[in-house]
């Protein structure tokens, strides 16, 4: 990665986007980056690691990312994060879908000469 002080930080949607889906009690996100050449970036800074944290108070108990270069895109899978599932679980989003959207709000850091590559303002 560049010096910090040739990046911006800025959140993951402006990188990429994502998608939600699940089985039982596991949630599945994928993150899509929104040009090829932010996908080094992204794989180097959302890391299983980052990802467990970010959802540290879902508890997951396991966290996996699977690669997918030729698509320029990541998929995480979160185990333990839907309180059960959609048939077991009390919560309003039993199927997780609002999970990527937590996802896309961590901090990355993308170098400067990428920044025209983003999305949004």
């Amino acid at each position: 990665m560049n010096d910090i002080a040739d990046t911006v930080e800025v959140p993951l949607y402006r990188a990429a986007h994502g998608r939600t889906g699940d089985k039982g009690d596991r949630s599945n996100i994928s993150v899509i980056a929104w040009h090829a050449r932010l996908y080094p970036v992204l794989v180097e800074q959302i890391t299983p690691e980052r990802v467990a944290a970010q959802f540290l108070h879902r508890s997951p108990s396991q966290v996996q990312r699977f690669l997918l270069p030729k698509l320029h895109a990541m998929n995480f899978v979160l185990d333990a994060v839907l309180d059960g599932g959609v048939n077991d679980a009390l919560n309003l989003d039993a199927h997780g879908k609002a999970l990527s959207f937590l996802l896309l709000d961590m901090p990355v850091r993308v170098p400067r000469e990428l920044v025209p590559l983003l999305a949004g303002p």
